[in-house]
């Protein structure tokens, strides 16, 4: 199931890709589609960094169009307006496209942003921002735009909770689609680069060395797992560890300049009353940043936070501070609610890698191609700030910087948008009780998707964390399932049952109580309201 690394050593390839995040994945899919040999490796799980702590929406781009201050910041700077243009553009593009090909990955939503007297934007304002995104992308699918009167949003699931309805001058209503969780796109391409040719290994750590006579970059890799080592060479380097770019150009440049600016962005996750499922909110926070509540299955989630981080890479939790504030905002936004600590089901977090810009001080959200050649790195390239949303736009940028600089070897194929789905099986039992969830595509997750830990299972592959409280005993189901698959010993098995917890209360747990990892993430009775 997982190849030993031996196998590796020395071994020659076109084009390695660092980062096996939505970016890396999807140029993966990309480059050995159009005939060229691909080597992709992550230092963890694929998708488990910056791309699973995304804010899950496939959106319109409306944000991009957000001026700041006053419309006048768009007339004094006719650069940001060609820029939000341009990513708005991008946006409408990436969504239309990944609802055509991926509808399976995708839930609709109605979405709707309270237009306040005495608010920054003016309701023409907002109509005219529907009317540019309606101009820049595709016809299908519709954005389903209008705008209702403040009276009428009383009547509304979710409106009806919101701040000072007497003083909402309208409401602008429009449909917006939620990826069903992003490590599971981000999977979907790096299986079917698979299928064309490409060579895939998660947990496996990759230091670029320096260039060698003739053009070559040697790559050394070292498995996560076993401690084993090989060198591999590569005509051309995709740089795409997202926050990590900085730290892999360092290696053999130590003077590289500066790439990357991480912002955090923070989520909370809590129930609303039932009426409120499907319907989200998008708005402005009180500093007059974007600010949301999105629905998720039967849960809700606020957020984003944008703060400067410059901490741990490999611990980004919500902080104490951060749950407060988010709480502060959901009750500011709808303060009928009256949401608590205790009502927090989960939070996560993670940051964005920006480009660093000394002129922004909190980065640059344009998606930027770096030819890292002015560094003394040619045929090294790096991407920052490519969202989620526009994965296969980068990636299809990324093989075109490929194809400029090298000839294709091997013949091309089209590649494969589809989901990729784990086979039916009637006769496997259900992990859950209720949920589609079977024990055999845990087995499927071991056996073909690269999955190593419980969390690779239980939250990439099949998403299941994501919307459910674990039990103790689905725990140990799932646990008896990966031992079976990999050959572990019962002490083994009890070290991953352990580290789940472990890294479940370092990813999503409270950090402002002492709770256990039962009360706040597995919960005592196995519903799947979580």
């Amino acid at each position: 199931m997982r190849p030993p690394l031996k196998f590796l050593d020395h071994e020659t390839f076109d084009v390695v890709i660092i980062g096996g995040g939505i970016n890396g994945a999807a140029a993966a899919q990309e480059i050995i589609g159009q005939g060229h040999s691909v080597l992709l490796v992550d230092k963890g799980d694929f998708g488990s960094g910056t791309s699973s702590r995304s804010s899950r929406l496939l959106h319109c781009g409306l944000r991009y169009l957000a001026p700041g201050r006053s419309i006048w910041d768009f007339v004094v700077h006719p650069t940001r307006f060609m820029t939000a243009m341009k990513m708005a553009k991008q946006a409408m593009e990436a969504r239309a496209e990944f609802v055509e090909t991926s509808s399976l990955r995708t839930r609709p939503l109605q979405f709707a942003f309270p237009i306040y007297q005495e608010g920054p934007y003016r309701a023409w304002q907002v109509d005219i921002a529907f009317l540019i995104l309606k101009l820049l992308g595709p016809r299908n699918p519709p954005l389903d735009y209008h705008r209702i009167s403040g009276a009428e949003a009383r009547n509304m699931p979710l409106m009806n909770e919101l701040r000072d309805l007497d003083r909402i001058h309208s409401v602008a209503v429009y449909r917006e689609y939620e990826f069903d969780w992003p490590e599971r796109v981000c999977m979907d391409c790096i299986l079917d680069a698979e299928r064309m040719g490409a060579v895939v290994r998660n947990y496996t750590l990759a230091t670029l060395g320096r260039r060698r006579d003739g053009g070559v970059w040697p790559v050394v890799l070292r498995d996560q797992l076993d401690g084993a080592t090989v060198e591999v060479s590569a005509s051309i380097v995709l740089n795409l560890a997202g926050i990590w770019i900085d730290e892999v150009n360092a290696t053999p440049e130590p003077n590289a300049k500066r790439r990357v600016l991480g912002t955090k962005g923070t989520h909370i996750v809590v129930k609303l009353p039932n009426s409120c499922a499907g319907y989200g909110v998008a708005t402005l926070n009180s500093k007059r940043e974007p600010f949301y509540c999105i629905p998720w299955h039967d849960l809700h989630y606020f957020g984003p936070t944008e703060t400067l981080y410059e901490g741990n890479k490999e611990d980004i939790h919500v902080t104490n501070e951060e749950q407060a504030w988010l709480l502060k905002e959901a009750n500011r936004l709808m303060p009928g609610i009256g949401l608590s600590e205790k009502e927090v089901r989960l939070t996560w977090a993670g940051v964005r890698p920006l480009t660093y810009d000394k002129a922004v001080p909190f980065g640059n959200r344009s998606r930027q191609l770096h030819d890292l050649t002015e560094d003394g790195m040619p045929n090294v390239l790096a991407m920052t700030a490519g969202p989620v949303l526009s994965h296969r736009s980068a990636g299809r940028l990324l093989a075109k910087a490929v194809a400029k600089r090298l000839r294709p070897q091997h013949r091309r194929q089209r590649p494969d948008y589809a989901p990729k789905q784990p086979p039916a099986s009637d006769s496997s039992p259900a992990l859950v009780s209720g949920l589609s969830t079977r024990l055999s595509d845990l087995q499927h997750g071991i056996q073909k998707e690269h999955a190593v830990t419980l969390m690779d299972l239980l939250f990439r592959r099949t998403g299941l964390g994501w919307r459910h409280q674990f039990s103790e005993a689905e725990i140990d189901q799932a646990a008896s399932v990966l031992a079976t698959e990999r050959g572990l010993s019962s002490a083994e098995k009890w070290r991953e049952i352990e580290a789940f917890k472990i890294e479940c209360e370092r990813l999503f747990g409270r950090r402002s109580s002492q709770d256990s990892f039962t009360s706040t993430i597995a919960g005592k009775d196995g519903d799947d309201s979580g």
